[in-house]
């Protein structure tokens, strides 16, 4: 079995002026990810699973240590890339597992027919068909938002504005760009995020530290479940 390998994340809620702000001090030190379009940005859409006594979100909104949570996730409403993934947590410590599906298999989870993934060399995909036969998983919230994200080397960083986060129901087309979402952040703000491996580089850790900008255990997932429950 691989290693799980955990990083440091850290969230903040911010106002456009910050966004404003930070964005070209981050643009000079840091690099464009290779992999967003010509805006700077590219669409995030995931489709979460939960289960009958939505767990996941019980053990964040609780502060639960160790949990983890899964989910299907697609860009720019392609396609080409489909991720089933599982993202793990411990305190602050975040490890990502993920799996390539195609788009018929992806139709395959969502008749709640995961059988294919047995046959996979992927232990989290064995992982997800077990909780899903005992646990009942089924989709519970779609979260869409868009993400202009940054990157540096030297202590693997990743740093990710995440704007116009928006909830939709489970049963939308991840593929249909046109699905009606609804806004599960005010509009005037957004999360952003820095994940590391080992250290923050001193350099970029003066930027957040100069401006006091105190952190948040923001959900994009528990948020996006909270505002499909108010429609």
């Amino acid at each position: 079995m691989t290693k799980r390998i955990f990083r440091h994340e850290q969230k903040y809620l911010i106002t456009y002026p910050q966004y404003q702000e930070l964005r070209p001090v981050l643009a000079a030190l840091l690099q464009r990810d290779k992999n967003v379009g010509p805006g700077g940005e590219y669409l995030v859409r995931s489709l979460y699973f939960d289960d009958l006594y939505r767990s996941a979100y019980v053990q964040k909104q609780s502060g639960v240590y160790a949990r983890k949570k899964y989910r299907v996730r697609v860009y720019n409403c392609k396609d080409s890339v489909i991720r089933l993934e599982c993202k793990y947590k411990q305190g602050s410590y975040i490890s990502k597992e993920s799996l390539a599906l195609t788009r018929q298999e992806y139709q395959s989870l969502l008749r709640g027919d995961c059988s294919f993934l047995l046959e996979k060399s992927s232990q989290m995909g064995r992982e997800f068909c077990a909780d899903a036969h005992s646990r009942l998983l089924r989709p519970d919230v779609v979260v869409d938002y868009e993400r202009e994200p940054y990157i540096l080397d030297a202590g693997t960083v990743r740093v990710t504005f995440d704007k116009g986060v928006r909830a939709a129901s489970p049963r939308a087309d991840l593929f249909d760009p046109r699905i009606p979402t609804y806004s599960a952040i005010p509009p005037d703000r957004m999360i952003l995020e820095i994940k590391f491996t080992g250290y923050l580089p001193e350099r970029v850790r003066r930027i957040f530290r100069l401006r006091d900008m105190p952190q948040t255990s923001a959900s994009k997932f528990c948020l996006c479940a909270d505002r499909i429950r108010r429609i």
